[in-house]
């Protein structure tokens, strides 16, 4: 697939964002607003990254859709760009040093390429479907391949997870989860951002990730690196991950079936009845045809 033309521009856009995320990260936020829940931030550095991303998008793919976390659905077209201008917010509102800034370009319920930056630490990752995942770090010469890890077990796995803007209002809130996993494996890590989070997934540095309620710009790219760097993708319910999916487990393989029976083991024992988004989610669309606010 001849994707190298939009690779070396997500490539260029993504890199830009980062350095205007750092920009303002040095000095500190100064204004901190709330959205969907009194947890769920935004700061002047999510809109000035997604003004630019924006504005790089539509000038050099006039005829694709755009989807940002901001500023929703822009354009129509058979391809849809679907970004996070600054994911891990919260983290970059305390100053703490975890935060990406992803673009993905979909087609349908496929995506095509994708590219991650892990800010402060100035690398960038990225995939083109059927071309492998890579990775550059500031002091490297040359990309090298991603590759995830060999753990075959939870008990020797280190995994990362997230909980929802909706936890303290929801009991489907991924505390029981977390709780089954926290006494198999070897440790869980919450660090606050799911491209990230997703990035050293396929970098081997994690064994597995899941999580729920989050949105295509969270997950989008970040599946495609998994996937490219020899890893498995589903929804809770083992189906393929597509953008539409509300629910995300990513690992390298190995450890994939165990996760997806601790899953089920404790969604059994939920009533699901009075939970609909415990169910897997399919159809929402990919997210190119909605309002972000929505449910």
């Amino acid at each position: 697939m001849a994707l190298e033309k939009e690779l070396a521009i997500a490539q260029s856009i993504v890199r830009e964002a980062a350095e205007v995320l750092m920009r303002i990260y040095r000095t500190g936020p100064q204004h901190i607003a709330r959205k969907s829940t009194a947890i769920d931030l935004v700061t002047e550095a999510d809109i000035a990254s997604e003004r630019l991303i924006l504005e790089r998008l539509r000038a050099s793919f006039p005829h694709d859709a755009i989807l940002g976390e901001e500023t929703g659905v822009h354009g129509t077209g058979q391809r849809c760009w679907i970004f996070d201008p600054l994911d891990g917010t919260t983290n970059f509102a305390h100053r703490l040093p975890i935060f990406g800034v992803s673009v993905a370009l979909v087609e349908g319920n496929t995506v095509l390429l994708g590219v991650t930056c892990d800010v402060t630490r100035g690398r960038l990752y990225w995939a083109t479907r059927g071309g492998g995942a890579w990775t550059q770090g500031p002091e490297e010469r040359t990309p090298r391949p991603l590759r995830v890890s060999h753990t075959r077990s939870l008990q020797a796995a280190l995994l990362a997870t997230g909980f929802p803007y909706d936890k303290a209002q929801s009991q489907d809130n991924n505390v029981a989860e977390f709780a089954a996993f926290l006494v198999r494996a070897q440790g869980i890590r919450r660090a606050g951002a799911a491209t990230v989070d997703m990035a050293w997934l396929a970098d081997g540095r994690l064994d597995g990730y899941w999580e729920q309620k989050l949105r295509p710009w969270d997950w989008a790219a970040g599946a495609l690196l998994v996937q490219e760097a020899g890893g498995k993708v589903t929804d809770y319910a083992g189906n393929p991950w597509t953008p539409a999916s509300t629910n995300i487990v990513a690992s390298n393989g190995h450890l994939h079936d165990a996760m997806l029976e601790v899953i089920a083991r404790v969604r059994r024992q939920e009533d699901t009845g009075s939970n609909p988004e415990s169910a897997d989610a399919t159809s929402r669309g990919s997210g190119c045809d909605r309002d972000p606010s929505a449910g």
